[in-house]
C-alpha cells in the first residue's frame, strides 16, 4: 500500500521559519513535520512513500535521501503551487490501491487504522477521518455532509456558509477511482484544483465515500500556537 504526503506548499504561514527551508523540515517537539507523517503512514501498513514536493523540495530529498526507516521513499514535483488535487494528481499513477494520502503539516495521534480498515471493509472508493468543530472553523477546512450510516453526500472545501460541522482532517484512503477524479477538477473560485471536489465527484458519481470520526488529535500546524500545543502533547 502506498503512502502519499502532500508537502509542495511555501508555508507562508510559518514565516519566518520558511524562509529557508521547506515547511516539511520546520521541527516540532525536535523532528521535522515530515517524520510524523511518514510514521503515521508507516503505522497504517504503508510500505512505499511518495512525497509531493515543490518550494525548497531538493531540501527534503538531500535530508531524507531514498528510504525512511527501511522503507523506500520517492519524490514527485509539483512545479506550480494549484490545489490539492492538482498536488495529489502528480502523484499518480501509484503502484496499488488503496492508497493512504496525508497533509505534510499535519501530526496526529488517532485513529488512522481504523480509517483503513473501514475502507477495505466497505470497498469503498474514499475513506476520509472527519471531526466535528465550531461553525467558525469548519469555514476554514473542508466539510463533509453525511447520511445516518456514515456515508458521505457531498463535501465543499472551505465554505463561507458550512453545510455541517464535520471536517476533514486531512487524512484520507483512496481507490484507484480518485485518479480520474482529480483529472476531471476544474478550478474553484479559490483559483485552485481542491481535493474536495474531487471526492464530491465521486460521490455524485455514485461511488461509496466513507467517514470515520476522529478518536484522538490530529492538528495542522501552521500557527505557533498550534506547534506549541502538539509539541506540549508530544511530550
Amino acid at each position: 500500500m502506498d503512502g502519499v504526503v502532500l508537502a509542495a506548499g511555501k508555508g507562508s504561514r510559518m514565516q519566518p521559519l520558511t524562509e529557508q527551508r521547506p515547511k516539511g523540515l520546520v521541527e516540532v517537539a525536535g523532528r521535522p513535520l515530515l517524520s510524523y507523517a511518514f510514521d503515521a503512514l508507516l503505522s497504517v501498513g504503508c510500505d512505499r512513500l511518495v512525497v509531493v514536493v515543490g518550494y525548497r523540495g531538493d531540501d527534503i530529498v538531500a535530508h531524507y535521501g531514498e528510504s525512511y526507516r527501511e522503507t523506500p521513499l520517492g519524490y514527485v514535483e509539483q512545479p506550480d503551487r494549484l490545489g490539492t488535487a492538482h498536488a495529489l494528481r502528480q502523484a499518480f499513477p501509484v503502484e496499488e490501491s488503496p492508497v493512504v494520502v496525508m497533509n505534510g503539516d499535519n501530526v496526529c495521534r488517532a485513529n488512522l487504522d481504523a480509517a483503513v480498515r473501514r475502507h477495505r471493509e466497505t470497498d469503498a472508493a474514499a475513506t476520509l477521518l472527519v471531526e466535528p468543530v465550531a461553525r467558525e472553523q469548519a469555514r476554514t477546512t473542508g466539510v463533509v455532509e453525511t447520511d445516518a450510516d456514515g456515508r458521505v453526500t457531498g463535501l465543499v472545501e472551505k465554505p463561507d456558509d458550512p453545510p455541517s460541522s464535520l471536517a476533514t482532517r486531512g487524512f484520507y484512503v483512496f481507490d484507484a477511482e480518485i485518479d480520474p477524479a482529480v483529472r476531471l477538477v476544474t478550478p474553484s473560485a479559490r483559483g485552485e484544483y481542491e481535493l474536495a471536489d474531487a471526492i464530491d465527484l465521486l460521490v455524485h458519481a455514485g461511488h461509496r465515500v466513507e467517514a470515520v470520526e476522529l478518536d484522538g488529535w490530529c492538528h495542522n500546524v501552521n500557527e505557533p500556537a498550534d506547534r506549541e500545543r502538539v509539541a506540549d502533547r508530544l511530550r
